[in-house]
């Protein structure tokens, strides 16, 4: 997985307790500005040598090894080992989340919870802090892939547009775009970015976009991200893997 950065980006304040129909909203957003044509939405530490795997190293915990493990080689870091990748999602605390229905896959940390909510794939939230929170929601669209629209950055300015259009927001300031490689050569893009809201004040939000099989996939991560609580990295580490990890199913 091989990430081309690029230098700004989109938004869309998704699965947010203030207003959660804004998160629609911003999808319809979105989706209107990539395929105008499309329908709506349908539903989105150490290590020792001596140190030995225990009996519960499941098929799952092979298949987040090989994924983290795949996904740490991309960003041109050494090549772990499959008990060092373990160990890293082990003391993450993710999870991977398959939706074989809709075909996608992410991690997603072990202690949010899965919620239902109509008009989403998937939507977990952070105990007691239901505004941080990580969404999917898939759209059906007419064309194969996000090249066909357009570049990354060209996509990033148009949703920058349309967010800094919206009564709610205050400022909204791109940080990262970026472009990788998913499953069978899949072409998904990413994006990092902060926007400051008079419903809910300043979020840091990573989002990531895929075409598979004529269907929009969109991934929002949203957490708080408050001058006098500001995001910590151990968090932010968690959540960028979650980002990278974004993928269709194979």
């Amino acid at each position: 997985m091989a990430l081309r950065s690029s230098s700004t980006f989109l938004r869309s304040t998704f699965f947010h307790r203030h207003s959660q129909s804004t998160t629609y909203a911003s999808s319809r957003t979105l989706v209107s500005i990539l395929f105008p044509k499309s329908t709506s939405p349908t539903c989105i530490h150490e290590s020792h040598k001596d140190m030995h795997l225990s009996p519960s190293f499941s098929k799952r915990n092979l298949n987040l090894t090989i994924l983290l493990t795949t996904f740490l080689w991309g960003q041109g870091m050494p090549l772990p080992n499959v008990r060092d990748a373990l160990l890293l999602a082990q003391e993450l605390e993710l999870q991977k989340y398959t939706d074989s229905k809709e075909g996608f896959t992410l991690l997603r940390p072990s202690s949010w919870t899965k919620i239902d909510k109509a008009g989403a794939a998937a939507l977990f939230q952070e105990a007691n802090m239901g505004s941080n929170n990580i969404g999917v929601v898939v759209n059906p669209v007419r064309l194969a892939s996000l090249q066909e629209f357009g570049t990354p950055q060209f996509v990033a300015d148009k949703l920058l547009q349309a967010e800094r259009r919206k009564e709610s927001t205050k400022d909204a300031e791109l940080i990262t775009v970026a472009e990788r490689s998913g499953e069978g050569g899949l072409q998904i893009y990413e994006f990092e970015y902060t926007v400051d809201s008079s419903r809910g004040g300043m979020k840091r939000i990573f989002s990531a976009a895929f075409v598979a099989s004529k269907k929009l996939y969109l991934l929002n991560i949203v957490h708080s991200d408050k001058p006098e609580s500001p995001l910590d990295p151990h968090k932010r580490m968690i959540l960028e893997q979650v980002l990278h990890s974004f993928d269709a199913a194979a």
